[in-house]
């Protein structure tokens, strides 16, 4: 974690608790390492209770009350809002997640900014780089879903550029995406 990300996960704890002091993003992004109990057990009880759309939307929202950033809360709420076919909602969690990512990588606001060279994309065990990846796939597929080419095709090519050897697969977005102009034009 640099210094930038540090002062981030330091100011951030003293409003949201101290899960962000944790040095191991692996753990936070993918086993909601300092994830408070009582967050954790809200989530536990929005999969529970993911059929009733009322009292899942509770869970995550007292989840999301006692860690609003923490990655597991902004990914249970995207998928809430993913597999509710909501997908603009959808949209806005992503953009925050990739916002947490380029905060906790030290990367550049803007995701136009940021570069091959500002982290370790290529390697698949660093955590972060690879989840900011994901975020940024994920938001450009679903603007593609709302029909805004215009906007997905940026991220899924900005995703390209920092993933030439496209292990996560956002080639075939943008060949999908070809394909359909070429048969509007015929």
């Amino acid at each position: 974690m640099n210094i930038r990300s540090r002062r981030i996960a330091h100011e951030a704890s003293e409003s949201t608790g101290a899960w962000l002091d944790t040095l191991d993003p692996t753990a936070v992004i993918c086993c909601a390492a300092g994830l408070p109990d009582r967050a954790r057990i809200a989530l536990e009880a929005a999969g529970r209770d993911y059929s009733d759309e009322a009292a899942c939307r509770a869970h995550l929202t007292e989840a999301q009350r006692l860690a609003p950033d923490h990655p597991a809360v902004l990914i249970g709420f995207y998928r809430f809002h993913f597999y509710g076919g909501r997908l603009r909602e959808s949209l806005a969690v992503g953009m925050r997640c990739l916002a947490w990512a380029a905060a906790m990588a030290g990367l550049a606001a803007d995701w136009r900014s940021v570069q091959a060279g500002d982290a370790r994309f290529g390697d698949y065990a660093a955590a972060l780089p690879r989840f900011y990846l994901f975020c940024l796939k994920g938001c450009g597929y679903l603007h593609l879903r709302l029909g805004e080419p215009e906007a997905g095709r940026p991220m899924l090519e900005k995703l390209g550029q920092l993933d030439p050897d496209d292990r996560l697969g956002g080639r075939v977005l943008l060949q999908v995406l070809d394909r359909q102009g070429r048969e509007d034009d015929d």
